[in-house]
């Protein structure tokens, strides 16, 4: 009986494996083949990684050297053949900066805007966007200043955004807007200021001069009508 019941579960094992061994190999195959796929897709994000901080540090290099044609060289690489990564998104705020210290705004201009179209790199844009917001200043588009700034930037951009939408409202003449700005830029400034709260406040006693009133304290025109002392 002993025999008999090893062969029948012999016979049982084969019968199972010629009904089941395909799927077993087959579930053998995909594993493996994911696991290899999953090493090279690895190696493969690493060597991309490798290749864009190599022609992006070429990039800055040649930024801090003065060298804008070869910056352009090298940012022209790293567009094309690393778009999808932070560097590249970094190199366009790097250029921008380079097209400004040599004068060409436009240039500047255009690299942040590239910037800002592209999607899920919302610090750097925020960044981008008080950037270009400036140089819309710089060159004389106060309108632009507003369509780009109004109801944008992260809790820790609130302040420089108003500020500088607080100097686009005076190039427009608009001197409430402006006021309303600046005090919005006061009251959000927080323990680590992101502007300069002294210029600032100065901005909003000017307009204030210029419209035949008291200077007012700093934030008295904060959302809960409350006033702070300046340091």
């Amino acid at each position: 009986m002993n025999d008999l019941s090893e062969k029948e579960q012999v016979e049982a094992l084969r019968s199972w494996w010629q009904d089941n061994g395909k799927m077993v190999i087959a579930g053998i195959v995909i594993g493996v083949g994911s696991l290899v796929m999953w090493n090279q897709w690895k190696q493969s994000k690493i060597e991309t990684a490798e290749g864009a901080s190599a022609v992006f540090q070429t990039m800055g290099e040649a930024v801090d050297a003065g060298k804008l044609d070869k910056a352009e060289e090298a940012a022209k690489q790293l567009y094309a053949d690393y778009g999808d990564t932070d560097y590249a998104a970094q190199g366009r705020l790097a250029m921008a900066r380079a097209y400004m210290n040599q004068g060409r705004d436009e240039d500047a201009a255009q690299s942040l805007r590239d910037l800002l179209a592209l999607s899920g790199y919302t610090e750097l844009q925020n960044i981008a966007r008080l950037r270009l917001a400036r140089i819309y200043l710089y060159q004389g588009k106060p309108q632009d200043v507003i369509d780009l700034l109004l109801d944008e930037g992260g809790d820790a951009y609130v302040a420089s955004y108003a500020e500088v939408m607080g100097d686009a409202y005076v190039a427009l003449g608009s001197r409430t807007q402006a006021a309303d700005a600046y005090a919005k830029a006061l009251s959000q400034a927080g323990d680590a200021p992101t502007i300069n709260r002294a210029l600032v406040q100065m901005k909003l006693n000017d307009l204030a001069q210029a419209q035949g009133v008291e200077a007012m304290p700093a934030e008295s025109e904060a959302a809960d009508g409350e006033s702070e002392e300046v340091e």
